[in-house]
């Protein structure tokens, strides 16, 4: 069996139909891009499953690579919209995902493109495998501009992935957490080994389920406040609550302000529930 004919009739995130696929267009996983081919199709089916896509809904994919998870995002009725920022790939999904009339791809980079003119303003789904170098800015930039995504479902760091769903006092407990718990309930799937992987990488991996709330968990006076009162807490983690918050905002506001909430100030930020920071984030706005 010739390497053309394997590309048309195999499932892609096998081990066997990635390596034939990357032979055939002579390309190399790019270390610099983060690029790690899934080859475990239990695992890619997990992660469509957990996106719970019915037939016509739109699904943004992030870096499509060569297609695992696309191909079976548009088996499952998925209108897929990907983009992808490696040039080189364009050409090998034109053939692995040839005849499918339901997937669109865009060149570009996810932070830089206009999510807005591309997508519009209708509902959507976001499904992605992400470069573990750059999880945390692609994630908080999508919640953060408060776009019409209904579910976020991706493949991260476990690390990370534990950080983000970590409860208030361990050492996991810190401002992503509260960036996820504010705009998102998220809860972790699977695990996923490096065996999975084509090359494996060398930490282990995790699907998070991020399903985007209607409005933020706790209702705060000041959003931009909110999350600078946050990042006070946890900029100098070894520090108390009262201290951290002096090296950003006057200390007889902080002082006030702990006060007024009823928080002791020489507990930590990691103590405090998004519920607490809220209400002290309102007493410092007053």
């Amino acid at each position: 069996m010739n390497e053309e004919t394997l590309i048309n009739i195999a499932r892609i995130p096998v081990i066997r139909q990635t390596k034939g696929i990357l032979k055939h267009f002579k390309l190399r996983a790019s270390h610099r891009l983060g690029q790690n081919f899934l080859i475990d199709e239990t695992v890619a089916n997990g992660i469509v499953a957990a996106a719970e896509i019915k037939e016509g809904e739109r699904v943004l994919e992030i870096g499509p690579g060569i297609g695992s998870l696309s191909e079976i995002l548009l088996n499952a009725g998925a209108k897929v919209t990907a983009v992808e920022l490696d040039k080189k790939l364009p050409e090998v999904l034109n053939e692995t995902l040839a005849g499918y009339d339901n997937f669109t791809l865009i060149s570009g980079d996810i932070l830089k493109v206009d999510l807005v003119e591309i997508m519009g303003n209708e509902p959507y789904k976001v499904v992605a495998n992400l470069p573990y170098y750059i999880t945390t800015p692609i994630l908080l930039t999508l919640l953060e501009k408060k776009l019409p995504i209904t579910k976020i479902v991706t493949m991260i760091q476990k690390e990370v992935a534990e950080r983000i769903t970590a409860n208030p006092g361990g050492k996991d407990y810190g401002a992503i957490t509260l960036a996820f718990k504010y705009f998102t309930d998220t809860k972790i799937s699977q695990i996923v080994s490096p065996k999975c992987f084509y090359p494996a990488p060398e930490v282990t991996s995790a699907v998070i389920v991020s399903d985007v709330l209607p409005n933020p968990f706790v209702k705060v006076k000041d959003e931009e406040l909110f999350f600078k009162t946050v990042r006070a807490a946890f900029g100098k983690r070894r520090k108390t609550l009262s201290n951290a918050l002096k090296s950003v905002f006057d200390k007889e506001v902080v002082a006030s302000a702990l006060e007024k909430s009823n928080i002791d100030g020489a507990r930590r930020g990691e103590t405090l529930s998004i519920e607490e920071f809220a209400i002290l984030t309102d007493n410092i706005a007053k």
